[in-house]
């Protein structure tokens, strides 16, 4: 019998019902919740911290993977509210040693949306997925990079250097790191159970993840790649490539002490559920006397930005329905990452993690689990609870 706790306000009792139906069928273990005009409404859990044969319970944390962007963007919503960063601006206007490699116009909102054109780092860099752990030991090989696209021409995911990027641009304006400013203006303020850079003595609470299934090695990928009719020996495909790379072997990595202490603002936040959807909350309205940013800035930061762009070259085939649609540091809701419907921005990360808010439903809601599960094209079939949802508050 799977392990429970938690409670739902009355209407949202459905919600419930598919959360825990959803991890009765899942050896690992979830939580659940939901904030409705700044109060909770749902703030569930359930299943096993089965790395630690234990209860995956109301204190479990774990690493949240690239949920973490969310909270990245969040910080560089606040520090433009104040001034510090304009989102049409150049980055080397903000960081100079960016303008080398053909980078002199490229744009803060253009490595918000991933359209930068840098989506990993040359393999002929030397650069490792370790060194992708340490700001100094990559940062170097970024500033000096030609992009693979012309900024602003395409759009296809960053999800290692989505961080890197936003942070070299932040520690030059706030002269502290994403992780840090995360720290001070938004996790303490809203009390959060949230770190970008886990505390040892936070290490106890932590539910490892794990997959049920192998997942696809490097050769693999590049094999499946090349089926689709890509020339796998382009530059472009070779970043690509090595960014999916340093990504799978960051996940691994993720489980153990180093990676979860460094600073990884593209995906090693650890979190619960109830404080990623706290932060959500705040964003669109006040939680507990605090909100992050003003209504305003909520609107730019749910404008779309990448509009009809696809993959670069030869990528474009792996795009199988609508392109992915981002505006300053989100993802909106699509048939593969529902949320609430339109409206929705929020951020999904690897394995079946998932934040968002809906400012029209007055919404913010977070999915935290430590099963890898891998669903291509589809959404996850843990998220089922997402519809119950839409229609609670519908």
């Amino acid at each position: 019998m799977t392990e429970t706790g938690g409670f739902v306000a009355r209407g949202f009792e459905g919600v419930r019902d598919v959360f825990l139906a959803a991890q009765a069928n899942d050896e690992g273990g979830a939580q659940l919740c939901v904030y409705r005009h700044g109060d909770v409404v749902v703030d569930l859990w359930a299943g096993r911290d089965k790395v630690n044969d234990r209860p995956y319970g109301e204190d479990a944390i774990t690493v949240i993977m690239s949920c973490t962007k969310g909270a990245t963007a969040a910080v560089v919503h606040r520090l433009a509210e104040r001034g510090l960063i304009d989102y049409e601006a150049r980055v080397a206007d903000y960081w100079p040693a960016f303008a080398q490699g053909g980078k002199a116009d490229a744009r803060i909102w253009q490595l918000m949306s991933h359209s930068v054109g840098l989506p990993g780092l040359d393999p002929e860099s030397g650069v490792t997925a370790n060194d992708m752990l340490y700001h100094e030991r990559h940062i170097g090989a970024l500033e000096a990079m030609a992009p693979v696209w012309t900024p602003g021409a395409s759009c296809h995911y960053h999800p290692i250097t989505y961080g890197s990027l936003l942070d070299g641009v932040v520690r030059r304006v706030a002269g502290k790191s994403v992780a840090k400013v995360f720290a001070e203006e938004i996790a303490e303020p809203l009390d959060l159970d949230f770190w970008i850079g886990l505390p040892a003595e936070q290490e106890p609470r932590v539910a490892p993840h794990f997959s049920p299934t192998p997942g696809m090695s490097a050769d693999q990928l590049t094999a499946f790649i090349a089926g689709m009719g890509i020339d796998t020996e382009t530059r472009l495909a070779k970043v690509v490539l090595n960014s999916f790379r340093h990504t799978g072997e960051l996940i691994e990595t993720m489980n153990n002490r180093e990676a979860r202490a460094a600073e990884v603002p593209a995906g090693n936040g650890v979190a619960d559920a109830k404080s990623l959807a706290r932060m959500y909350a705040a964003l669109i309205g006040e939680v507990g006397g605090v909100r992050l940013v003003k209504p305003e800035t909520v609107e730019k930061a749910r404008t779309l930005r990448t509009g009809a762009m696809v993959p670069p070259g030869d990528f474009a085939k792996l795009q199988f329905g609508a392109p992915m649609q981002y505006g300053l540091g989100f993802e909106f809701a699509r048939e593969v990452n529902p949320m609430v419907g339109a409206g929705s921005f929020g951020h999904a990360g690897a394995g079946g993690r998932v934040g968002f808010a809906n400012p029209e439903a007055g919404v913010a809601a977070a999915y935290v689990a430590n099963t890898m599960l891998t669903v291509p094209n589809g959404p996850d079939p843990r998220w089922a609870w997402t519809e119950e949802l839409k229609k609670a508050v519908s």
